[in-house]
């Protein structure tokens, strides 16, 4: 060994000590960490098994209650059930008794003696209508309803045109508007995205409530002129006819209908004044006027020119009618409630004087959503398209001839 290696020791035990002090400082340290985490661990763990216990003893006490709860929903399923098919036979026996004892028709007495209300003096009125057509039909009954959709808003109408060669489908959505929607047929109206799949036809006035008709290519209905319902005071509670030309898109003819003091002729579709209608003998107009308010009045048109041919003061009572269509020369009214319940047919009036109101069935419609705010006739397909509620519907008819025995 050298005289150097005593110093080199020195040297290097000098350089270790510290080393040696830092160290135990640091496992020191870690201890006190793995300590303090053992700590919080068992804490962690105690806490755990505390909540599992809690957890058990909640749902021991939780399993019997839901079992009851299982139980009395089970239980008030079969009841729901039970109740469901009690109202579908209570139904069935209803419209049972219905058909077996009809109501009695909406004829006054002292009307049908005196000829009717309000008789006025003016030539071609309340006299009986000469058939055009060999029609001698009336409702027997409705014996189906399909409901295909829920286009627009509560009151509006669509339909077809029973003179055209097509399948289209005419919408007029709304009381007061000037858009109508024409879909190419029926599949068309009944897809989800419907609306997209629709030309629009844009007529010059807006109409006025849902008694719109669409018939040989044209789009009758009425309009508001200048002073008339809601207007000024020249001609106050007057409507204008107009029809227009649904191909060339232009007005044809128009034509203020010749009747004083309008007022809507349903009470329970307030927004309607006049109520068109085409059936086999042509195009018809429902209407009431101030001078007997309580009443509704049929005239006959000529389509070509929209003069006024005949008319006619019905005993079809105003209060509760909703809507109404024609039938070979014949008036159905419909009546309902305001709070909407089913609807019926319980006033029929016969221009032709071929089918009395004892003689004509009463049928009532299918439960449904709310009140008609339209029917439309087709004669072609014996079908009426209504608007319920937003509802498109069809109800196909049963019919009979006129002089059968109900």
């Amino acid at each position: 060994m050298g005289p150097c290696t005593p110093l080199l020791t020195l040297f290097l035990l000098s350089w270790l000590r510290p080393l040696q002090g830092q160290q135990h400082h640091l496992v020191e340290y870690m201890e006190r960490r793995l300590a303090a985490l053992e700590e919080r661990l068992a804490q962690c763990q105690d806490q755990s098994s505390r909540h599992a216990a809690e957890l058990r003893d909640f749902k021991n006490k939780m399993l019997p209650l839901l079992e009851v709860a299982e139980k009395e929903r089970e239980a008030l399923r079969i009841e729901a059930d039970t109740i469901s098919g009690r109202v579908d036979r209570l139904e069935r026996e209803v419209d049972y008794l219905e058909t077996q004892n009809p109501a009695l028709p909406c004829v006054e007495v002292d009307e049908k003696v005196t000829g009717g209300p309000g008789i006025k003096g003016k030539g071609r009125r309340n006299e009986k209508y000469d058939m055009v057509t060999d029609c001698g039909y009336t409702i027997s009954q409705v014996r189906s309803m399909k409901i295909l959709k829920r286009f627009g808003g509560p009151a509006g109408l669509w339909t077809k045109d029973p003179m055209g060669p097509t399948e289209k489908i005419y919408v007029l959505d709304g009381t007061q508007n000037d858009t109508a929607f024409v879909f190419p047929r029926l599949r068309d109206f009944t897809l989800a995205m419907a609306a997209r799949k629709a030309s629009r036809i844009r007529v010059p006035f807006p109409w006025v409530g849902t008694g719109q008709l669409v018939y040989g290519g044209f789009l009758y209905y009425a309009r508001r002129p200048p002073g008339g319902p809601g207007g000024g005071e020249e001609l106050e509670n007057t409507l204008q006819l107009i029809k227009f030309h649904l191909a060339n898109r232009t007005v044809v003819d128009s034509s203020v209908f010749p009747a004083e003091g309008l007022i809507p002729p349903y009470g329970l579709t307030a927004d309607t004044y006049i109520d068109l209608a085409a059936d086999e003998e042509g195009l018809w107009a429902v209407y009431a006027t101030r001078e007997d308010d309580r009443h509704l009045c049929l005239a006959k048109l000529d389509p070509q020119t929209l003069d006024t041919e005949q008319q006619w003061d019905t005993p079809c009572p105003r209060e509760n009618a909703e809507a109404a269509f024609v039938i070979c020369g014949t008036l159905y009214v419909v009546y309902n409630t305001r709070p909407a319940s089913r609807a019926r047919i319980q006033c029929s009036f016969d221009a032709s004087g071929t089918l009395t109101p004892e003689r004509a069935a009463l049928p009532y419609f299918p439960r449904r959503y709310g009140a008609h705010a339209s029917l439309r006739y087709n004669p072609r397909e014996r079908q009426l398209y209504a608007w319920d509620d937003g509802y498109q519907i069809v109800y196909k008819l049963e019919m009979r001839k006129k002089e059968e025995e109900v």
